[in-house]
């Protein structure tokens, strides 16, 4: 099952406010923000209902092509899962883009790990449940 996904804007601010309003029909809002300065990069915004976001953006100046790809992470049932998704994306020959471990900045219980593969997807599996 796809926990969430996020795509990378331009301009993040007019993407922000373009979402915002568009999703609003759909009951669908802003959940979650998140600063250049917890995720190392680039703001995000996380979008979605009941205080679950699912659709993320992300701001950050976009090369031409796009050589940043998409994001997508699939939700794991364990804690293990996600370091066993990990290591076999590894051996498979992704590239690290953050080891397996909590990311208490979404939420206290927030385990996951990223790679990116061979074509710069962000790919990451994530377990919500406590240890």
């Amino acid at each position: 099952m796809i926990d969430h996904l996020g795509i990378r804007v331009n301009d993040y601010a007019k993407a922000r406010g373009f979402y915002l309003s568009v999703l609003a029909p759909l009951d669908i809002s802003i959940v979650m923000e998140v600063t250049a300065e917890q995720t190392g990069n680039y703001p995000h915004t996380g979008f979605g209902n009941n205080g679950k976001p699912f659709f993320w953006i992300s701001g950050g100046e976009m090369k031409t092509p796009n050589t940043y790809g998409a994001h997508i992470a699939f939700a794991a049932q364990s804690r293990a899962a996600v370091d066993a998704f990990y290591h076999a994306a590894i051996a498979a020959g992704a590239t690290d883009n953050g080891a397996p471990g909590l990311r208490p900045h979404y939420h206290e219980n927030y385990y996951g790990a990223f790679v990116i593969d061979a074509d710069g997807n962000n790919v990451e599996a994530v377990c919500h449940t406590p240890a």
